[in-house]
C-alpha cells in the first residue's frame, strides 16, 4: 500500500466531488475455477484498491458524505481459517492502515445500507462486472443485475474518472517500477523467437518473470505468429523460420500499477524484405503519434495521423491509391488496422473500462466515431498532464476480412485489392509503448525495448 494520506486524500477528494448519500464500494470475493476451494488467481477491484489500499477479499466501504465517516465491512478469520492460511491481521488494523476508524462484520453491511435506503438517501455505486457483485447488490438494492449498469451513479463515474485518470507521483514511480519488469519480459521473448520453439515456450517463460517479480500478468498475454488476430490466446503453434512472432503482454507491479507493450520480432532473427517494409510503416506511425503527444491535442487526432501515416506507406508499397486524406476520413485504412491507437492506463491495463469507455475517453468536446476501425478507439479527448495512455499502431493482413470487402468492392477507389494476396499468409504487426503526458509534452515510459528493425534483430541473433 502507499501511505496513510495518500488514501485519505483520495477519499476526501471524491466526497468533495460527490455531494450528498452515500458511496458504497465493494470489493471482490475470490472466484471458483471449479469447486469452492480452488480459485482463481486473487485481484482485487481496482476502485477499491485506489480509494482504500486494502488488498484482500470479501470486504466493502461505506463513505457517508453527509455525515463525515467511512467504514470497511470485512470478517475477521476463524481459527479454522488460521489452520489454513496462517495468522491474518484484523479488519480494524487493516482500516487503520488507511485511516478508517470504523469497521464492522460482513453482516453490518446489510443493515447500513437499508438504513440509506429507508431514510430516502442516495445511494452511489459504480456498475458491478463480476456475477458475485452484480448479486450482492441485486441483494442489498432490490435492483436486477439487468439494470444495475443503467442505475449505476453517472455522478460517481465520473468524479473516479476524473481523480483516477490523472497519475500521482507514487502511481508513476510505482509504474516506472514495473516497467523494468516489462523490459525483461519483452526483451527475453525477443530472444526466444527461434525456429523450434513453441509460443507456448515464450508464453510461459514471460509469465514467470511477470510472477517472479512479484506481480501477476496484467492481461492475458498474446504470443502468436498469428498477429493478424488481434487478441489471439491461442499458443500451440511451433515457430518457423520466416514467421513473424507477435508478443503483447504487460505486468503489475505488487501494488497493481499495470504496463502493456508490443513488439513483432522476426523468427530467426531477420526480416524479409516484404516484412521489412511494413514494420517500418508501422514503426514510422507509432514514432509520429508519440511525438505528437502533447496537453490539449485530442488522441482522436493523433490516431488520424498514425492512421494517415500507414496509409501513405502503403500507397507507396502499391497496397492503397487515391487521396490519402479522404482514406483516412472514410475509413479505407481500416482494413490494416481495424483498432484504436491506444488506451489508458494505470491500475488497468485498460485503465477504469468497468466505468464506461465513453466516460474514460470521450466527453462532451470529443465524441466516438461511427465508422468501422476508428470507432473501436477507446481514447479520444484531450490529453491533460499525468495521463498515462498507450500508443499501439499496427498493420494486418485479415484474408476474411480483405475478402469480404472485396467482394462488396467496398473502398475500391483506395484498395488495390488484386496487390493484397501475397500478403494472405503475412500475419501482423504491432509495436506498442506506455507514455505518461508531461506539462510541456510526452514521456515514453520504462528503459527502451528494442523496437528498430537493426535493433531486434542483432538483439535475436546475438543470442542464437
Amino acid at each position: 500500500m502507499f501511505k496513510k494520506e495518500v488514501y485519505l486524500e483520495r477519499r476526501n477528494r471524491l466526497k468533495n466531488m460527490v455531494k450528498e448519500g452515500i458511496i458504497f464500494l465493494c470489493g471482490n470475493v475470490d472466484s471458483p475455477m471449479n469447486y469452492p476451494a480452488n480459485t482463481y488467481k486473487w485481484r482485487q477491484d481496482s476502485n477499491f484498491l485506489y480509494f482504500f489500499g486494502l488488498d484482500y477479499p470479501r470486504m466493502a466501504a461505506i463513505i457517508d458524505i453527509d455525515n463525515d465517516k467511512e467504514y470497511i465491512f470485512g470478517d475477521d478469520v476463524s481459527l479454522d481459517d488460521i489452520i489454513w492460511m496462517g495468522p491474518q491481521p484484523t479488519t480494524a488494523e487493516l482500516a487503520s492502515e488507511v485511516g478508517v476508524n470504523n469497521t464492522l462484520p460482513w453482516s453490518g453491511l446489510r443493515e447500513k445500507i437499508a438504513d440509506a435506503f429507508d431514510t430516502g438517501r442516495k445511494i452511489h455505486f459504480l456498475p458491478p462486472y463480476r456475477g458475485e457483485t452484480k448479486i450482492l447488490l441485486e441483494s442489498l438494492l432490490g435492483i436486477h443485475s439487468a439494470e444495475q449498469k443503467k442505475q449505476a451513479s453517472v455522478e460517481l463515474i465520473k468524479a473516479v474518472v476524473k481523480l483516477r485518470s490523472i497519475k500521482e507521483s507514487y502511481e508513476i514511480a510505482e509504474l516506472e517500477k514495473a516497467m523494468e519488469t516489462a523490459w525483461l519480459m519483452h526483451t527475453t521473448a525477443m530472444k526466444m523467437a527461434k525456429p523450434g520453439i513453441y509460443e507456448r515456450d515464450v508464453a510461459g517463460v514471460i509469465e514467470g518473470i511477470a510472477l517472479s517479480s512479484g506481480g501477476m500478468l496484467s492481461f492475458p498475454a498474446i504470443v502468436t505468429k498469428r498477429g493478424e488476430t488481434l487478441h489471439n490466446h491461442y499458443h500451440g503453434n511451433k515457430l518457423e523460420a520466416g514467421d513473424l512472432l507477435l508478443v503483447d503482454a504487460g505486468t503489475e507491479s505488487p501494488l497493481h500499477y499495470a504496463t502493456d507493450h508490443t513488439r513483432t520480432s522476426p523468427v530467426g532473427g531477420k526480416f524479409t524484405e516484404i516484412q521489412k517494409d511494413i514494420y517500418e510503416i508501422v514503426l514510422e506511425a507509432q514514432v509520429k503519434a508519440i511525438n505528437a503527444i502533447k496537453p490539449g491535442i485530442t488522441n482522436k487526432s493523433v490516431h488520424l495521423l498514425a492512421a494517415r501515416t500507414l496509409v501513405e506507406g502503403l500507397k507507396g508499397l502499391g497496397l492503397m491509391k487515391g487521396d490519402l486524406d479522404a482514406a483516412v476520413e472514410q475509413g479505407a485504412h481500416a482494413l490494416f488496422m481495424p483498432h484504436g491507437l491506444g488506451h489508458m492506463m494505470g491500475l488497468d491495463v485498460h485503465d477504469m473500462e468497468d466505468l464506461g469507455e465513453d466516460y474514460v475517453g470521450y466527453d462532451d468536446e470529443v465524441q466516438r466515431s461511427d465508422i468501422f476501425g476508428t470507432a473501436f478507439l477507446r481514447l479520444g479527448r484531450k490529453y491533460e498532464p499525468g495521463f498515462v495512455l498507450t500508443v499501439e499502431p499496427g498493420c494486418y493482413f485479415i484474408p476474411a476480412l480483405i475478402e469480404k470487402w472485396k467482394s462488396e468492392k467496398k473502398f475500391a477507389d483506395f484498395i488495390n485489392y488484386d496487390k493484397l494476396k501475397p500478403y494472405f499468409n503475412f500475419g501482423g504487426i504491432r509495436i506498442e509503448d506506455d507514455i505518461l503526458v508531461t506539462e510541456n509534452g510526452h514521456k515514453i515510459m520504462g528503459k527502451p525495448i528494442p523496437k528498430t528493425v537493426k535493433e531486434i534483430e542483432s538483439l535475436i541473433q546475438e543470442s542464437i
